[in-house]
């Protein structure tokens, strides 16, 4: 039952202590216990809406009383002056107050977070994003981050004038597009020591007074006042690890009731795949441990744990859509709708027609959202069809394969369990619905396998119809061709921008190798390094060879002794650097003139020829 008190007025104080803004409206104030937990509600008497809510038992909220008709309220940072009607009222909501505190006092209750994660998890996910070359792993998928800010922009009219929440903030870098798109306010909660950097981000852009870094854990922080819309990146691989979306649908306890949330839908994609070499190298992996005589030890009797913890590893890289015997199945999560205790347990029944024929080997995962916004909806893809992000593609592993023919039908399920380590245990079983063949396996998320290589996914085995040789040659231009063989540089380049098609995997840019640039030579020129072979007798001095004819590139050049008496005409005297056969060399220079090492040569070659 609600404590109720009428005829209260708001004053917003500043770190100084100056009234800054005072409601004019007659306001309620109301005290709620909701599961075991003391909130103020301050509603506008005139229209019933929520102007301030906040936790009389959080340890961010500290009250007292600041003269015979008015209380002060300091919730994170920010204190508020709660005038009353009467000395009389005020007394009441005073003893409420000390009520709550004592209560509060008694029974330390754990939040929702810590009830559901262990404390070393917690401390280790919260200590790993912490890291500012975390947060740039994540920034620098521009792929995520293109689409978050252009799901924004083009749904300005859900931004403009809004207040908004960043759920798991980071960086903040969502706070800024939300403000780029037009929110008067935004609330940034963020629990890892990076929200010290976020606010310096904040400070240094000059919107301190627009966005408001909260540090906590959104179950435990109190936000001033209701949101208009909630932005969270909480995906993680197979969309539900790291538990992070339950916390991002606890948020809507500060939701509005007409609210929206970016991203608003998931889909998890499930589909059976064959892939022969990845099964065989977990399995060559457990061979390490079938050695009779290791230094002396024979290690056999760990073989088979060693290869039920391989099975049990998630695989995490990419692959080519190809290897997928069917169409995959969908299973969806509407972020408005469902409830955080819906994703404790998720079951998803499978139903597969085969469009090939193999050995399936496990499931392959993959999720998309969709920011569903008042003018466009947006897709961000991490299927294999579409250029890589961080979280890749997921694959599970059967116990054993299962042999399907083209048109043949599969069932089975697909069952994730949450744990207090912050991610899933997941059981995974399939039958063949005409041979009765039947295999299952349960794989720990926790502890995946980092199996990606930064190559291009290969096609399936068995793909090609034509000669892949003769398909090579067909595409090499006779002009091309070197005595019979291909002459790479005089070859075409594509540029990479009109290479790139849909069905390429691109390497994404987080943790990429530093670019050499050591063959630039100042005012733009290119520098070239070759080694060449030149005929000679083996020991012959070339002393009398003032120049020799040689190919580069398809073009004539020529080997130039320096020796000034062969120059000058003279008798010939041996060079100080005899070349033995075959002779090696390089040339460094500019397209326009190459110069041999040791400097007393010169390879003299057509001007714009390149090496």
């Amino acid at each position: 039952m609600a404590v109720v008190f009428e005829g209260i007025s708001l004053r917003s104080l500043s770190d100084h202590g100056d009234i800054l803004q005072r409601t004019e409206a007659v306001l309620r104030l109301e005290v709620v216990t909701e599961n075991e937990e003391p909130l103020v509600s301050i509603y506008n008497g005139a229209n019933s809406q929520q102007m301030l809510r906040f936790s009389l038992s959080s340890e961010e909220v500290v009250c007292c009383q600041a003269s015979k008709h008015t209380y002060l309220v300091n919730i994170q940072g920010r204190s508020v002056l709660l005038h009353f009607a009467s000395d009389f009222e005020l007394s009441r909501f005073h003893n409420v107050v000390k009520g709550a505190k004592h209560n509060s006092s008694k029974t330390t209750k754990k939040s929702v977070f810590k009830e559901r994660t262990d404390e070393a998890s917690s401390s280790q996910y919260f200590q790993f994003y912490g890291y500012l070359s975390q947060q740039q792993n994540m920034m620098q998928d521009y792929i995520r981050t293109s689409t978050y800010q252009k799901a924004m922009l083009q749904n300005s009219d859900d931004f403009r004038n809004k207040i908004v929440l960043d759920m798991g903030a980071g960086s903040a870098i969502l706070s800024f597009f939300a403000i780029q798109a037009g929110a008067k306010k935004v609330y940034a909660i963020e629990a890892s020591t990076i929200a010290e950097h976020a606010q310096k981000l904040v400070e240094a852009n000059n919107l301190a007074d627009r966005i408001k870094i909260l540090a906590g854990k959104i179950e435990e922080v109190q936000v001033p006042e209701q949101v208009d819309i909630i932005i969270s990146e909480p995906m993680g691989y197979m969309l539900f690890n790291e538990r992070m979306l339950e916390s991002y649908l606890h948020a809507k306890k500060f939701l509005k009731p007409a609210g929206k949330m970016f991203p608003t839908i998931g889909e998890l994609h499930c589909a059976p795949f064959s892939d022969d070499a990845i099964y065989m190298e977990q399995f060559t992996k457990a061979n390490f441990w079938y050695q009779q005589s290791f230094h002396g030890v024979n290690l056999t009797r760990l073989r088979e744990e060693a290869l039920q913890e391989y099975l049990r590893q998630p695989i995490v890289d990419t692959f080519d859509i190809r290897i997928c015997l069917a169409r995959s199945q969908k299973y969806t999560v509407d972020f408005l709708k469902a409830h955080e205790t819906d994703l404790h347990r998720i079951e998803i029944p499978l139903c597969f027609v085969a469009h090939a024929s193999g050995a399936v080997h496990g499931l392959a995962f993959w999720f998309d959202v969709a920011f569903c916004g008042t003018m466009q909806t947006v897709w961000l893809s991490t299927a294999p069809t579409e250029p890589l992000t961080h979280w890749y593609q997921v694959r599970c592993l059967l116990r054993a394969p299962i042999y399907i023919k083209q048109g043949q039908s599969m069932s089975g399920k697909v069952v994730l369990i949450a744990n207090k380590r912050q991610s899933y245990d997941i059981d995974i079983e399939l039958q063949s619905d005409s041979s009765g063949a039947r295999s299952n396996n349960r794989l720990d998320l926790k502890n995946p396998f980092f199996h990606y290589t930064g190559q291009q996914p290969q096609p399936p085995t068995g793909s090609h119809e034509t000669s892949p040789s003769e398909k090579y040659w067909d595409s090499v231009p006779q002009t091309a061709m070197v005595n019979g063989m291909a002459d790479t540089n005089s070859m075409q380049v594509t540029p990479v921008q009109q290479g790139i098609g849909q069905s390429f995997n691109l390497i994404p840019l987080a943790n990429a190798e530093p670019i050499s640039h050591t063959g630039i030579l100042p005012g733009g020129a290119t520098q070239r390094q070759q080694t060449y072979s030149l005929p000679s007798s083996a020991g012959t001095l070339m002393s009398n060879a003032s120049s020799l004819p040689f190919m580069q590139n398809g073009h004539q050049a020529a080997y130039t002794s320096s020796n000034p008496a062969a120059e000058a005409g003279g008798p010939g005297v041996a060079n100080p650097f005899p070349v033995v056969a075959p002779a090696q060399f390089s040339i460094v220079g500019a397209t326009d003139q190459l110069s041999l090492q040791p400097g007393t040569v010169i390879i003299q070659g057509q001007p714009g020829v390149q090496g």
